[in-house]
């Protein structure tokens, strides 16, 4: 089968690999419709996180299942399917208590596991003509309709990106009338911004330097602030008050909520041609009201291996506890337990209350991820998602 492979920093090629098989009585096969690029895999891409060349890419896949395994009793051969980023196995007790990002039975030893992922486990990519799903019943989800149909690139960003971004207003406290900012504007950002809509609030702003993504969020509802024109934190404490701050609210003039869907290799924003690791992380500080909450939905990793000058290559970093604390803020942060939420958010796409597919930007076969990478990594050619169509 053809699949999208690792070669070095910054390269990516087309290459023939071994067909995917049943190799245990629970797996499944699926055949790839689409298989959506994220910026996860930019991290590997950027030689981050210690891929090795030959490594099978992809951990976003939606498709049909091809063949089945003997002890496989939920899934059918023909059933379209999206399939969870994080394996797990359903019954450990990290996966009984709905933490299946941390199962304990697909990396032993270890806990939790990802297609395509560095360190992640010994599983392959998505971004392939064919998939093995290990442990089927629990981690397909099925789905409605016919391969291609509209809602092809709302499902196929059930697999992570629409997850990630209902994670993240979870772990940020994101209720009905909240106020809610959101650093970071790439897939995981608007549809956090998407998400928190959904569910009530009343206000969310959206940080970014990039024009297309900026836009993209005001199209989503919520209001965009170019970190290029100024402080954001200053930026959306102004628009608030020029709004008018809700009552008995004016001595604060933050928002309660706040996402950091950045990460690591976050942009230094008094010198784009540098990373700050911290610098989303302060402004949250600085940006939060007393009592409010941060979800850090942003990767941050245990193996750098070019971590820059404020950074070590174990992903230590200085941030500003003592502010969090003074101010009583909750921060949360870890993966998405995917299937705590497929399910629900499915239904909304099906009922039509959700629309995660309106972010995709690019399509392609597998011959174009050199190309979507490429542009993808350098913010360039209004790349925001791309979808790979097998």
């Amino acid at each position: 089968m053809r699949a999208v492979v690792f070669e070095d920093t910054r390269r990516v090629g087309v290459e023939q690999v071994p067909d995917a098989v049943i190799e245990a009585p629970t797996d499944v096969v699926v055949r790839i419709t689409s298989s959506a690029i994220c910026g996860t895999d930019l991290h590997m891409y950027d030689g981050r996180v210690g891929a090795k060349p030959g490594l099978v890419l992809g951990h976003e896949p939606l498709g049909v299942v091809e063949s089945v395994g003997k002890a496989v009793s939920m899934v059918n051969q023909g059933d379209r399917v999206v399939v969870p980023t994080h394996l797990f196995c359903g019954v450990c007790v990290n996966c009984a208590r709905g933490f299946s990002a941390a199962c304990l039975r697909v990396r032993p030893g270890e806990f939790g596991a990802a297609y395509g992922y560095a360190g992640m486990g010994p599983y392959r990519g998505a971004q392939a003509e064919l998939l093995r799903v290990p442990f089927a019943d629990a981690n397909c989800v099925l789905l409605p309709g016919e391969p291609g149909d509209a809602r092809e690139d709302d499902f196929v960003l059930l697999a992570d990106a629409f997850v990630t971004g209902w994670h993240a207003t979870e772990l940020a406290g994101v209720s009905p009338a909240s106020t809610v900012a959101i650093f970071g504007a790439g897939a995981i950002g608007l549809l956090a911004a998407h998400s928190a809509i959904l569910r009530g609030a009343a206000e969310v702003y959206v940080v970014d330097r990039v024009p297309v993504r900026l836009d993209q969020a005001g199209e989503l509802g919520a209001v965009p602030v170019d970190f290029t024109e100024g402080d954001p934190v200053e930026q959306i404490k102004e628009l608030r008050r020029r709004a008018g701050l809700p009552m008995g609210e004016e001595q604060m003039g933050g928002v309660q909520a706040g996402i950091d869907a950045v990460g690591f290799q976050a942009t230094d924003r008094t010198d784009l041609a540098r990373e700050d690791p911290t610098g989303v992380i302060a402004d949250l500080a600085r940006l939060v009201n007393p009592t409010g909450s941060v979800g850090i939905a942003g990767v941050y990793t245990a193996h750098d291996f070019h971590p820059v000058a404020e950074a070590r290559s174990d992903g230590s970093l200085t941030v500003p506890w003592a502010t969090f604390f003074d101010k009583g803020v909750s921060v949360r942060f870890g993966r998405t337990h995917d299937r705590r939420y497929t399910t629900l958010l499915r239904d909304l796409v099906v009922a039509g209350r959700a629309r995660p597919g309106r972010i995709v930007s690019h399509h392609g076969s597998l011959e174009d991820a050199p190309r979507l990478f490429s542009a993808f990594d350098r913010r360039a050619d209004g790349v925001v998602k791309a979808v790979l169509r097998p």
